[in-house]
């Protein structure tokens, strides 16, 4: 039964018209037609029931109720059928698979409430009323009962209209909230990503540089090797723990990924900390920091491009050194810089057509308002920053003791 809706308000819609429909034929002789009443009242309203109704049930509620009016049934419930098919249809099909059923159920519905043999106050027999087109008490103009059919068509098909204009347009917001949703999650997968390849890449470019010097000094400088492998041993902790901190975020990503818990962002505190590592493993670096009153945003940013250009600096430049310096223009912009003497060669094409790397850490800039520009020099290569930092509030700033 998992084919049938759950929600209460259906069944009690089928109920209503069913009900009713039954009291109205009771009351009726529509010429040894009575028991028809109800169950095309059925037949009509059931496609509400559907979790995935198609586009003709419409037709098959709209040939119901003409056969209800042509057997000579009075109005009552079954008014509701057409309409209530046409909701619920709508809210589950896109426009373009049921409009022309509904127009097809639409127009079998007011063929038979024109064909009703025994129109509402006509007082004759069942099946013996005047048709539609009869005139009135005298054979000329219009009668009280053909008004009535006529105005009784016309309000039939403005609700159906209504009902699937309602319908398309809460399944148009619907789709747009879960588009909305979609994007959210997708938008923090890719962030998660280039978290983790700017977390994890740096680490593993730092392991290796120390793995090298390791090897190089091992026989002549014990000691040197040592600390080489207590790096390894702390870098490689590090990024582990931050590699099943993403995956778990990762595999439980959904609508609320948003809100779930992240991982703790770095920012320009944690810059000496991250060179040092780097020196550890024979690059020299040089490390300037003149900023005060930083929005964590930027912050958070200003940690990224450096952490990312001493990456590329360890896996790509061959350089001996490299400089850092992080700099406040007058309150009012942030330029990160990161330079090396190394072979100055243009960023590696599989950062170049990723959404890692320099294109990662260049979208997250702007996204800042800022500009990110990454290209070779005379000798070596140069990583440059610029991150405003007007309009931020003082609670978000973040100060340097």
């Amino acid at each position: 039964m998992s084919w049938l809706r759950r929600h209460p308000l259906p069944w009690l819609v089928v109920v209503f018209v069913v009900v009713g429909s039954l009291a109205t034929a009771s009351r009726a002789d529509a010429g040894g037609a009575t028991f028809l009443g109800a169950p095309l009242a059925l037949v009509g309203i059931f496609p509400v029931l559907l979790q995935r109704p198609r586009g003709w049930v419409v037709a098959v509620s709209g040939l119901c109720v003409g056969a209800y009016f042509i057997a000579g049934y009075g109005p009552g419930p079954i008014f509701f059928v057409l309409p209530a098919v046409t909701f619920a249809v709508g809210l589950s099909l896109p426009l373009r698979r049921w409009v022309g059923w509904a127009i097809g159920g639409a127009a079998l519905a007011v063929t038979g409430i024109m064909l009703n043999p025994d129109p509402p106050g006509s007082g004759s027999q069942a099946g013996q009323g005047p048709p539609w087109w009869s005139g009135g008490p005298d054979g000329h103009g219009p009668s009280l009962e053909s008004d009535l059919s006529i105005w009784q068509a016309i309000g039939q098909v403005a609700i159906i209209a209504a009902c699937g204009a309602v319908a398309t347009a809460l399944r148009a917001r619907n789709e747009a909230r879960a588009q909305r949703q979609r994007r959210v999650v997708s938008d923090e997968r890719v962030r998660m990503a280039a978290d983790l390849h700017d977390g994890v890449g740096h680490g593993l470019a730092v392991i290796a540089m120390q793995a090298g010097a390791a090897l190089h000094v091992l026989d002549r400088d014990p000691e040197a090797a040592r600390r080489n492998l207590e790096a390894i041993r702390s870098e490689s902790k590090e990024s582990l723990d931050l590699l099943r901190r993403q995956l778990a975020r990762l595999t439980d990503a959904g609508p609320d990924a948003g809100s779930a818990p992240r991982t703790p962002e770095h920012g320009l505190a944690d810059l000496p900390a991250l060179v040092e590592r780097v020196r550890t493993g024979g690059l020299e670096v040089s490390l300037r920091i003149e900023a005060e009153s930083v929005p964590a945003e930027a912050a958070r940013a200003a940690y990224a491009v450096v952490q990312e250009g001493l990456t590329n600096v360890l896996r790509h430049a061959g350089a001996s050194r490299a400089e850092v310096s992080v700099v406040s223009l007058s309150g009012a912009e942030m330029v990160v810089t990161v330079r090396d003497d190394g072979r100055g060669s243009d960023i590696p094409s599989v950062e170049r057509n990723s959404g890692m790397g320099i294109v990662g850490m260049r979208s997250r800039v702007e996204e800042l308002g800022g500009t990110l520009e990454a290209g070779p020099e005379v000798r070596g290569f140069r990583l440059r920053a610029s991150i405003p930092l007007s309009g931020s509030s003082a609670d978000s700033a973040e100060g340097l003791a």
